[in-house]
């Protein structure tokens, strides 16, 4: 049993809809879908282990790699006072040739 497959089992199906919070419907995640990558908001502390293997488990799909970064909270100004956003990470993941994700349909 490889680890992924090890890692996979591990996680219930509500950690990984916790991991994985929502799909990155954006002009540039469109993109992205041509060269079978799709992006994912996803939660601050997840490992890139734990979000290959929701995705895989989630969606049935073979990944590649998957790339992170965390966009910075930016000070915007509410009803006159300064105020800061929560930090948001993004997680870019490479399909396997062949493989995509349709946003589309429910999950079931």
């Amino acid at each position: 049993m490889s680890e992924t497959q090890k890692r996979r089992k591990q996680l219930s199906r509500e950690a990984m809809y916790q991991i994985i919070r929502a799909p990155l419907i954006t002009e540039k995640a469109t993109g992205l879908s041509e060269v079978n990558q799709v992006v994912f908001r996803v939660a601050i502390g997840a490992s890139k282990p734990e979000i290959k293997a929701a995705v895989e488990g989630l969606f049935g799909v073979k990944v590649l790699g998957v790339n992170t970064l965390v966009q910075k909270g930016k000070t915007k100004k509410f009803k006159g006072r300064a105020g800061l956003r929560s930090d948001v990470k993004k997680a870019f993941v490479q399909l396997e040739a062949g493989q995509s994700i349709d946003f589309t349909n429910a999950l079931t």
